[in-house]
């Protein structure tokens, strides 16, 4: 999967607070896992992560080979979202 460099950050920042530690939870990987995902570059608590930058606009595309932590992470924005909507 290609992605911008910026929007992956976005996706990021979009994140209720504590959603890294949920991902991390979920998938049963280290947080730093998560973060090195999103663009995190400490290694020595977290595993390398299947990615690479071609430069270019946007802060670059960015190719994902698994877009599993992506995924998860799009669900709890979208379940955030819709638990912040009023109830009618």
């Amino acid at each position: 999967m290609n992605i911008t460099f910026d929007e992956l950050r976005k996706i990021k920042h979009a994140l209720p607070t504590g959603s890294v530690k949920k991902i991390a939870e979920e998938l049963q990987i280290e947080e730093q896992t998560v973060r090195n995902y999103f663009g995190a570059h400490k290694y020595e608590n977290g595993q390398i992560v299947s990615q690479h930058i071609q430069p270019g606009p946007d802060g670059g595309i960015v190719t994902l080979d698994d877009d599993t932590i992506l995924k998860v992470a799009k669900r709890i924005i979208k379940e955030s979202i819709h638990d912040m909507s009023p109830q009618n």
